[in-house]
């Protein structure tokens, strides 16, 4: 999910405004358990029929309540490993370089805190070694949006999901739109097959590679944001490029929050001291309508 400072008017992406019409949908924060049906209330009024409502992960993740508290965990001799010598020297300085990853991320792996041996542990206790050995944004586990020291893993069911909100939008509001649950996690295409990293995504990418995804990544072409689960089907290319208009938009919004250091800029301190009433604090963008102009 995707942190605004102020409340958005409808806006446009430059990068798309030929072809498309692209509309935020802001809300409050959604907390722990609490339903994800203000997002449909907030759309409702700007949605038209096939639209396309592409939604962010995250909010959907702690809606349904899928935190994990890493105060509760210890680090392993494993992950002090993974963090401290796999992630923050081999990839940081040796590996990163070589496969000429984005500066930003080898300098933010360089600098890993010594509570990134506590993420790896519960990495691999929810997803095993091979997405704990991903350097970075292991398993799609956001770290940022979530109060204190807790994170959000993925959804349960993201196409379900997806499902379940178009058709409250089709018997309430009489509107036939395309839902779209997204991870800014990238997937990949080598020889015509599409993959990702991460552990779930559409039918049609090849998921749950984790390091081995990534690695292969690194030699393939990078198609954007993976699509998690979708109401109707449509060509992966189709899904594949709204999920990339989707991104684009929130990149080109500069005070949108992607990381956890995004997050300590924004709050001004120690990440394990904001609190649910801190980010309710914040207008919130956890999905965009997107409209193909005729």
């Amino acid at each position: 999910m995707r942190t605004r400072k102020n409340k958005s008017e409808t806006n446009n992406s430059k990068l798309y405004q030929e072809e498309y019409t692209l509309i935020p949908v802001v809300t409050d924060y959604i907390k722990p358990n609490e339903s994800y049906d203000i997002i449909i209330k907030n759309a409702a009024e700007f949605l038209q029929e096939g639209d396309f409502l592409v939604i962010s992960e995250t909010p959907i993740s702690v809606s349904q309540g899928r935190l994990v508290d890493e105060s509760e965990f210890q680090a392993s001799i494993l992950s002090f490993l993974l963090a401290d010598v796999w992630s923050k020297y081999i990839w940081g300085y040796i590996l990163g370089p070589i496969f000429r990853i984005k500066s930003r991320t080898i300098n933010n792996l360089r600098k890993l805190p010594p509570e990134a041996r506590i993420h790896k542990k519960v990495i691999l206790e929810y997803y095993g070694l091979k997405h704990a050995l991903k350097p970075a944004s292991e398993a799609g586990v956001d770290l940022s949006n979530v109060p204190g020291t807790m994170v959000s893993l993925l959804p349960d069911d993201p196409g379900g999901v997806s499902r379940d909100i178009s058709g409250k939008i089709l018997r309430e509001f009489k509107i036939d739109v395309t839902v779209m649950i997204i991870d800014t996690d990238a997937c990949y295409e080598i020889m015509g097959k599409t993959f990702t990293s991460l552990p779930i995504a559409l039918d049609d990418i090849k998921s749950d590679l984790g390091f081995f995804g990534y690695l292969l990544g690194r030699f393939g072409n990078l198609l954007g944001p993976t699509p998690l689960g979708i109401s109707t089907p449509h060509e992966l290319d189709i899904a594949l490029k709204i999920a990339k208009i989707a991104e684009d938009y929130h990149k080109h919004n500069e005070k949108d929050i992607e990381t956890v250091y995004d997050m300590g800029d924004m709050f001004k301190g120690d990440i394990s001291g904001v609190t649910v009433e801190m980010l309710d604090s914040m207008t919130h963008t956890p999905a965009i309508i997107i409209r193909k102009l005729l």
